[in-house]
């Protein structure tokens, strides 16, 4: 977490949205990296299974939720490119590729309020591919999964960098325009809670059903 710093650089940090969201969200964002503990050096392919399962679960309920957003509010999805940021189907086809199903059913998420927390909620799926670039390069050193290659980690590839540089316009854009950055702030924080309790059981737990294979219509990319 970044220092407060004073004088100029502390009215900075509150009237600059991304460094709020950074700075509020830490301890949410501390939970659900260590609830996903993606990193562990003893992580077994059917941790990891299980932690996609969940992953798919849940971007597949929000991803609803923004749908139904971006069907209210288009200019503001598309000043996002939010079409472009679906990875519910990713996940989806990372399951495929591991032979396993997805789950039956997901967590209940209410759709955002209005574009303030849609911006939240997308600073938490968007914020996630930042860190899926290391968690790749974590997955080729383990002996157990050296050979997977997914892709829900790190979608973008090589524009990474300039799609999270999109949110950040986007979201800065917005509340200059007169959104409320408390209210992304909110969002964001919301959404990283629901994600840390949807997989707060994915320590202790198996995948609930055994590998298939990718042929199978579960295993198959939604």
């Amino acid at each position: 977490m970044e220092a407060r710093g004073t004088g100029t650089d502390a009215v900075t940090e509150r009237s600059d949205v991304m460094l709020q969201l950074r700075t509020a969200t830490a301890p949410e964002h501390q939970q659900v990296e260590d609830t996903l503990a993606l990193l562990d050096p003893d992580l077994t392919p059917a941790r990891l299974t299980d932690v996609l399962r969940r992953m798919h679960a849940f971007w597949t309920a929000v991803e609803a939720g923004l749908d139904a957003w971006a069907t209210a509010e288009p200019a503001d999805a598309g000043a996002v490119d939010w079409a472009g940021r679906r990875r519910a189907g990713v996940f989806a086809g990372d399951l495929a590729t591991l032979g396993a199903r997805p789950l039956d059913a997901g967590p209940d998420l209410p759709a955002p309020a209005g574009t303030d927390g849609a911006l939240g909620t997308l600073y938490v799926l968007e914020g996630s591919t930042l860190g899926g670039v290391f968690i790749d390069r974590h997955l080729a050193t383990l002996p157990a999964l050296a050979d997977v290659r997914l892709r829900a980690f790190s979608p973008y590839g090589e524009r990474t960098g300039a799609m999270w540089a999109g949110l950040r316009r986007a979201t800065r854009d917005h509340v200059a325009g007169g959104g409320d950055p408390d209210a992304v702030v909110d969002g964001a924080r919301r959404t990283f809670r629901a994600l840390a309790q949807w997989c707060a059981g994915v320590e202790q737990s198996a995948p609930s059903q055994g590998p298939v294979p990718p042929s199978s219509p579960g295993g198959a990319p939604a």
